[in-house]
């Protein structure tokens, strides 16, 4: 049932986000997050992970208003610290390798045309790159909602940078919603899933 209405609710956001009205776009955005986190409890799923969706609806729900994008984003970097606490372990050398040249070659790209906001988004895409790395521990499933959380928050960055990308808005929540539910997907049948290499218990 909450998975049912968790995608039914991503649909119509995505299409608000083109066709409007802006009440519908806010309103479906901040129902995504809490009926993901009711379908994880209903699984029994960790709980660092309904809290790494708790912190990720304040995020959504800070990043609404004007002049609260600093604290939206610390909303989102306690949803990470959670993930990357779930995932804690001895990461994947390949991950984290190739993890940290995509970060530096991003901050090198975009640290000009982020202002003010350059520490800010350079040490909460250091949190967001750790999740990225340590999903890699736990399941492909989880591996690939790493990576395209790291990809929807890139192409927020982009934005800020200046650039405009075609649908930017569609590509930015389309890829984080993938992202949030392959993690709590993995997350929440990990008893029920081969494991994709090692990784801690939640």
């Amino acid at each position: 049932m909450f998975l049912n209405a968790f995608w039914a609710c991503s649909a119509i956001h995505l299409v608000s986000l083109m066709t409007g009205p802006t009440w519908l776009e806010w309103v479906t955005k901040a129902l995504l997050m809490p009926l993901l986190a009711a379908w994880v409890i209903s699984r029994r799923g960790p709980r660092l992970v309904v809290a790494a969706l708790g912190f990720s609806w304040l995020g959504d729900v800070l990043l609404q208003f004007d002049g609260l994008f600093i604290a939206g984003m610390g909303g989102f970097a306690l949803a990470h610290v959670c993930y990357v606490t779930y995932f804690a372990g001895r990461p994947r050398i390949a991950a984290v390798v190739g993890y940290a040249v995509a970060w530096a070659v991003l901050m090198a790209l975009l640290w000009p045309s982020l202002g003010a906001l350059q520490i800010p988004i350079a040490l909460y895409s250091l949190l967001l790159t750790a999740t990225a790395v340590m999903s890699t521990r736990h399941s492909l499933t989880a591996a690939i909602g790493g990576g395209l959380f790291l990809l929807s928050d890139t192409l927020i960055a982009v934005r800020l940078a200046g650039i405009d990308l075609p649908l930017g808005g569609v590509l930015v929540m389309s890829t984080y919603i993938a992202a949030q539910y392959l993690l709590a997907s993995a997350t929440s049948r990990r008893a029920h899933t081969p494991a994709y290499g090692t990784a801690a218990a939640g």
